[in-house]
């Protein structure tokens, strides 16, 4: 990769550019997928090949700008009770009791169709649907969205049991040509109760496979590929969780993965080497610009400037010196990351003892 970058700067070798930045960018990538649209990097290839590097360099900075500036919307739906609001707080990564959180209690909290904008990037909203199945619920749960074709997509969230509810919302939207995701929330309460009324014969997988296998079959009758994901509010570390969030990051596209994948919580250390490899990958597409832009104009002037001074040409080292101290840092933040990570489960562990 930084061989690439350099051999293009200094021999200004479009050719090599272009025939070998696919499979780079493939390597570069995190597992989630990249920044950049199919689209773009087709756009920048052709652009490459016709000889025209400026209009390269403008189709990386439109991609960046609208991973940038991407806006994401994901509706939570579901019954009263089963656990919507606890949940939209552990996928912005804040506590239940913090200022923003969606509004949770033992009695139904969310009347009205809330949208609870991220903390850290107003452009990423969860709305919290009202809960079905009480009497102050509305007779057709459908109608908070019937119409409203600004949601991504849909997670229909429920607890331990499929419900004709689950089946109505799921059938609706499938209707509608949504995607949604269909989460069971309050595992870890079913398995206290399994253990504790058969402490014998309990076995978790088991119990597990059960809840997951009684979903399937009832969505599989909705959908031809149904996928289930088992979670705890309280626990998000275990179970699906970090699951669901790749799963829901594979799915997005491209220009929307970038914002999404930041401003999920770090569950684990995988999701901080996908964060790690999405910077990385920002920072290589904004040097491949800043090189390009170097190759028509900068480099010209320097070229001029030191045969008329006779001085070094520097800009090359200053433009890798930066390029690798961005690496540095992000390499550095990333370790830092996981250090932290691994204290609070240290500490956690200690608690339990």
């Amino acid at each position: 990769m930084d061989l690439l970058l350099l051999n293009f700067i200094l021999k200004n070798d479009f050719g090599q550019l272009t025939s070998e930045l696919p499979s780079f960018y493939k390597k570069l990538v995190s597992e989630v997928g990249g920044i950049l649209p199919q689209e773009s990097l087709k756009r920048i290839q052709t652009d490459f090949e016709k000889g025209q590097p400026i209009e390269a360099a403008d189709e990386v900075q439109r991609a960046l700008q609208s991973a940038e500036n991407a806006t994401l919307n994901v509706a939570v739906i579901g019954q009263s009770g089963s656990g919507k609001s606890s949940f939209i707080n552990v996928l912005q990564g804040i506590g239940h009791e913090q200022a923003g959180s969606a509004s949770v209690g033992v009695v139904p909290t969310t009347t009205k169709k809330t949208p609870y904008p991220h903390p850290k990037c107003p452009n990423m909203t969860f709305w919290d649907l009202p809960g079905t199945g009480t009497p102050e619920s509305n007779p057709d749960p459908y109608q908070e969205v019937v119409g409203d074709d600004n949601y991504d997509f849909f997670i229909i969230i429920s607890s331990s049991r499929f419900s004709a509810n689950d089946a109505f919302l799921a059938q609706k939207i499938q209707e509608k040509g949504k995607k949604f995701y269909f989460v069971i929330t309050k595992v870890d309460s079913d398995l206290y109760n399994e253990r504790k009324s058969k402490p014998r014969s309990f076995k978790k997988e088991t119990v597990l496979q059960q809840i997951r296998d009684n979903c399937l079959i009832k969505l599989s009758k909705i959908v031809s590929e149904p996928t289930v994901f088992l979670v705890s509010n309280f626990k998000p570390k275990k179970f699906d969780f970090p699951k669901l969030q790749e799963t829901l990051l594979q799915n997005l596209p491209a220009e929307k993965r970038y914002i999404a994948l930041l401003l999920c919580p770090n569950l684990s250390e995988s999701f901080i080497e996908m964060k790690r490899a999405m910077i990385k990958e920002k920072v290589w597409l904004k040097a491949v610009r800043a090189a390009v832009l170097y190759n028509t104009n900068v480099k010209k002037c320097a070229e001029l400037i030191c045969s008329v001074t006779g001085l070094p040409q520097s800009s090359i080292f200053q433009f890798y010196k930066v390029y690798f101290l961005h690496l540095k840092f992000i390499d550095t933040v990333a370790e830092d990351a996981k250090r932290v990570l691994a204290k609070v489960e240290e500490m956690k562990s200690d608690k339990k003892k």
